[in-house]
């Protein structure tokens, strides 16, 4: 979407001590396909905080629906990931910074919420040179009110190749998809809804 708006993308992927770290070769993949300016990964692993099944193998995904905000929530991950890609875009001299959070189907994340982009919004006003001297940052996060299955729809529309992405917290050496986590069951979801074929590669197929 950043792309058809014109902008040069510098994408930005973390190793943050994720146990489904195969995302990021999905990443890398993408970020070739649609023609990225540059794609860096970080190194960052914030896994040793724990309390998130992402991050601490001895806590198991869930594999069924939760109440509340469910234990795959690492803590203020988007709040480190936005403060990293703020530093970058000043250092780029990049004045818009897109996230792909979503607020609608999503799993309770607090930091996937308007709320939480307009909060760090005015953060990046006050916190940098850019800010302070008037230019600041538009932080972007066009799918936050989209269904999965308007985002599935306008990925198609822009070129995206679904069967190169990956969306499991569980999978497999090999990238394949557990099919049973909340993430597979939202995106299984959002391909139903939008009418399009699901390419994700399962365990077991």
């Amino acid at each position: 979407m950043a792309r058809d708006l014109g902008h040069s993308c510098h994408a930005l992927s973390f190793d943050y001590g994720q146990r489904h770290r195969v995302e990021i070769d999905a990443a890398q993949r993408v970020a070739r396909q649609l023609g990225a300016a540059e794609h860096r990964i970080v190194s960052l692993d914030i896994g040793w905080m724990g309390a998130s099944a992402l991050t601490d193998s001895t806590i198991p995904v869930p594999r069924a629906p939760t109440e509340g905000i469910p234990i795959t929530y690492v803590p203020a991950r988007n709040t480190i990931f936005l403060a990293i890609a703020l530093g970058w875009a000043e250092v780029l001299g990049a004045g818009d910074i897109f996230i792909g959070v979503n607020a609608l189907d999503y799993s309770g994340y607090p930091d996937c919420r308007p709320e939480f982009i307009r909060a760090f919004q005015a953060l990046a006003d006050l916190a940098t040179r850019e800010g302070v001297e008037g230019r600041g940052f538009r932080i972007n996060a066009p799918l936050v009110a989209m269904t999965k299955a308007e985002i599935i729809r306008t990925g198609m529309k822009l070129g995206v190749d679904y069967g190169q992405t990956l969306s499991c917290y569980a999978p497999d050496p090999m990238g394949r998809a557990c099919g049973e986590c909340d993430s597979c069951r939202l995106r299984a979801q959002a391909f139903a809804a939008a009418g399009v074929a699901d390419p994700t590669r399962y365990q077991g197929d």
